[in-house]
């Protein structure tokens, strides 16, 4: 393929160094392609005038670590957006602008706008069910209905602590997750539709509350939308062995529900000794706290 253009005084290498820099990226000798890379790396905007145009290289080696650099740049781009947001609100934002922000941190093409799309298109089709619908637990019954019945959305039981599981974008793709990854989803589609439900962060469990003047019900996402009292809940919490609070039933705002999530996927990653991520969401957690 043609090398990408090289204006005068621009910083940018000539196209034979342009050459020269990919073949020792991928080189057989890890600490050169290293090298290499860690120099790409600190180009910054220099290095994004003209490496992405190398991005549908004829070498399958080299696309791979082009497009492994440029997933780096947008992925730095994304944290200081992410940053950026949660610097500038207080306890209450719009959770679901916040995590797919979240999410492009660590899969910066992940197409959001599809995403999005996709939780109108479902609320659409309850909304379509709803003229009629008298009570909210049948409405609570229709979105179960679809959600974890025709959707096939469900509790990862097999692989509890897969990072996946806390990523909105993997959640929706796979229809698998846990507790407040599945109640994100449902507090989106519930959202579309103006309903009163919010999230609650119970010890070690994570729940929806739908609650009007006259009904209230818990929605347990993980096990499939069981509608749970609050009875119940009072009782699991008194079981464990945290100290029963009475605001553990309560809904918690949308800035603790985004570093209760991270906060999850940061125990993963500490306990897989995952470094550089652990300290990627550390970063994220002390934002979370100010």
């Amino acid at each position: 393929m043609s090398a990408p253009h090289h204006p005068k005084d621009s910083g940018i290498p000539t196209p034979e160094r342009q050459s020269a820099l990919l073949t020792l990226l991928t080189d057989d000798d890890p600490a050169i392609s290293r090298c290499i890379r860690e120099q790409l790396v600190a180009g910054g905007a220099t290095t994004l005038a003209w490496l992405g145009g190398y991005r549908l290289h004829a070498d399958a080696a080299v696309r791979r670590e082009v497009r492994g650099i440029l997933g780096q740049f947008a992925s730095a781009r994304a944290e200081v957006a992410f940053l950026g947001f949660v610097a500038s609100h207080g306890e209450n934002f719009d959770l679901e602008e916040a995590l797919w922000l979240f999410v492009r941190t660590r899969h910066p093409e992940a197409p959001v706008e599809g995403y999005v799309a996709q939780l109108d298109e479902w609320a659409g089709r309850l909304r379509e069910q709803m003229p009629g619908v008298a009570s909210g637990e049948e409405m609570l019954g229709r979105i179960n209905s679809l959600l974890f019945g025709e959707l096939g959305f469900r509790g990862n039981e097999e692989n509890f602590f897969e990072p996946a599981n806390s990523y909105l974008n993997l959640v929706m793709d796979r229809r698998l997750g846990i507790p407040i990854s599945l109640c994100a989803v449902y507090l989106f589609v519930c959202r579309r539709l103006h309903l009163p439900v919010a999230g609650v962060g119970m010890p070690g469990h994570f729940l929806c509350r739908y609650q009007t003047p006259r009904e209230e019900h818990y929605v347990d996402a993980y096990n499939g939308g069981m509608l749970i009292p609050r009875s119940e809940c009072v009782r699991r919490i008194k079981q464990g062995a945290v100290a029963y609070d009475d605001g553990a039933v309560l809904p918690i705002s949308p800035r603790r529900i985004l570093q209760r999530m991270i906060a999850n996927l940061h125990l993963v990653h500490k306990q897989r000794r995952d470094r550089a991520e652990a300290e990627r969401l550390q970063r994220y957690l002390v934002a979370l706290a100010r």
